[in-house]
């Protein structure tokens, strides 16, 4: 992903003051750049690289910053940059592996102002936003195209994921602003969507800001929710015509020690049949807690086979935070 100083939205796209009953501006100065460097030996560094770069969002003054998890996670070193090119030293707080979100604090003073929270739950397909990842020109004029459930193949699952378009293309940690100059959800992804017309287009997908709040104290006291953690099994899948299909597993994940391979279907989990990648990931979160064995039906050359996935808490594989 391209640093913040790098790249810059096309005119056309950019959002413009007069179109906006907020001070526009203002809005986007509390979106700042991030960048992190991850150790070489963490968990993460193999699929997720160990420098990152994307956005993160000021929420309050105090130097609190909301970004999309993956930028940070392991991240041994972190510094946010702001619109006038200072750069501030940051510490990771929180990882939450059900929402994505991260936590960020700086260092410094940033000298910014927060954005408020607004209500993830009232925004409708045709509303108008701001895909923000800077000023304006780091930022795209968008509207709502969807919001429906996600899953995603590293074993991640969102019941009412928000979808944008047009694409905004450094999307990692950008602020999704609504009409009323307040927060609704932090970037995550851009996938792509078969439209009408048959064509493929890049869109954004965003997590809900209404999924922050009854976890954010929970964040910010112990690093990640107060409750048991789910199961994890080190399995990346993707969803074919209703069957869910193993494209990869983890090295040092509990699948591969289970003997799963790719190119399994998964067909059963507890006697279950599973009807799409949700359903999967649904039965195993219900089967207990992180260190559950979880016995799992496979197809694997037209024959069928079970295994036992003794279940981990992703988090222990994770190199924790250090304060700088």
């Amino acid at each position: 992903m391209a640093k913040k100083a790098d790249w810059e939205i096309p005119l056309v796209a950019q959002p413009k003051p007069e179109e906006f009953d907020f001070d526009l501006d203002r809005a986007l100065l509390s979106v700042v750049g991030l960048q992190a460097a991850v150790p070489e030996d963490a968990f993460t560094a193999h699929t997720l690289g160990t420098e990152r770069a994307g956005s993160g969002v000021l929420i309050r003054e105090s130097g609190l910053v909301l970004t999309i998890g993956y930028l940070v996670t392991e991240a041994e070193s972190i510094w946010l940059s702001t619109a006038d090119g200072r750069a501030t030293a940051a510490h990771a707080l929180a990882y939450d592996q059900e929402t994505g979100f991260g936590l960020v604090q700086a260092l410094g003073r940033l000298g910014l102002p927060a954005i408020e929270l607004g209500s993830s739950d009232e925004i409708e397909p045709g509303d108008p936003v701001i895909v923000a990842g800077g000023g304006r020109r780091q930022s795209v004029r968008a509207s709502v195209i969807g919001r429906q459930e996600f899953a995603g193949y590293w074993e991640y699952l969102l019941d009412d994921a928000l979808f944008t378009a047009p694409a905004h293309p450094f999307w990692g940690g950008t602020g999704l602003i609504g009409r009323d100059g307040r927060l609704l959800g932090i970037g995550s992804l851009m996938v792509q969507q078969v439209t009408e017309r048959n064509t493929v287009r890049d869109i954004n997908m965003v997590v809900p800001i209404d999924r922050l709040k009854p976890i954010l104290q929970e964040l910010l006291s112990y690093g990640r929710q107060n409750k048991p953690a789910r199961p994890w099994l080190g399995i990346f899948s993707a969803e074919r015509d209703g069957k869910v299909l193993v494209a990869d597993v983890s090295r040092r994940g509990p699948a591969a020690a289970a003997g799963v391979k790719e190119g399994d279907v998964i067909w059963a989990v507890r006697d279950q049949s599973i009807s799409g990648l949700a359903d999967f990931y649904r039965k195993v979160w219900a089967s207990g807690p992180a260190g559950t064995e979880i016995p799992i039906e496979l197809v694997r050359d037209g024959r069928t086979l079970w295994v036992r996935v003794k279940s981990v808490d992703r988090a222990s594989l994770l190199k924790t935070p250090r304060l700088q």
